[in-house]
């Protein structure tokens, strides 16, 4: 049976990090074990000191190593050592894992928050619909009949500046300023901000 050696053992029985990564980045399943064998402990101890829980510990470090397996050809031992990037990927899943429960946390919370909601109340927005319309129809009786038949014509109807100026018989200019000028009024009316 084969003793695993921890980063921090005697520095003459240490494995080879760096050799062990390139070895698995060709595939080699022995120098897998052993770069296993080197880092499970302390991609543990990092995952660990994240999410607290053993179980969840367990199974990301298992998610890492999966990963360390998979990547190990992206490896660059000029960018770091071959520990700070087993155990880079390692704090990131965890912190990944983490962001992940409190989404879940705070999807779970709106939810809940959302059940109890009180049904629509189609009484109520009948109400409100027929006061705005009301308001808008008091609006558009302070205006003058020119902004008036424009506003109507434009918006009501859905005729074109162009269409609405041959319709009232009068220039394409005269009908963007009798609109602007009606829709001004009316947001001042309606008390709706610009």
């Amino acid at each position: 049976m084969k003793e695993a050696v921890y980063i921090g053992s005697d520095p003459s029985r240490r494995p080879d990090l760096e050799a062990l990564v390139r070895s698995v980045a060709c595939g080699d399943e022995q120098a897998f074990a052993g770069l296993y064998d080197a880092v499970a402990g302390p991609v543990l101890g990092v995952v660990r000191a994240v999410l607290r829980d053993l179980a969840q510990s367990e199974e990301v470090t298992q998610d890492v190593l999966i990963e360390v397996w998979r990547t190990a050809p992206r490896f660059e031992a000029a960018r770091g050592s071959a520990i700070n990037w087993v155990l880079t990927l390692a704090h990131r899943r965890a912190v990944d894992r983490v962001r992940s429960a409190e989404a879940t946390a705070a999807r779970d919370h709106r939810a809940a928050l959302l059940d109890r909601l009180p049904e629509y109340d189609e009484v109520t927005e009948q109400v409100e619909i027929r006061l705005e319309r009301e308001q808008v129809r008091r609006c558009l009786r302070t205006l003058t009949e020119l902004q008036r038949q424009s506003v109507t014509l434009a918006y009501y109807r859905g005729l074109t500046y162009r269409e609405v100026a041959a319709r009232l018989s009068v220039p394409l200019g005269t009908v963007k300023t009798r609109l602007r000028d009606g829709l001004i009024r009316l947001r001042d009316c309606l008390g709706v901000s610009a």
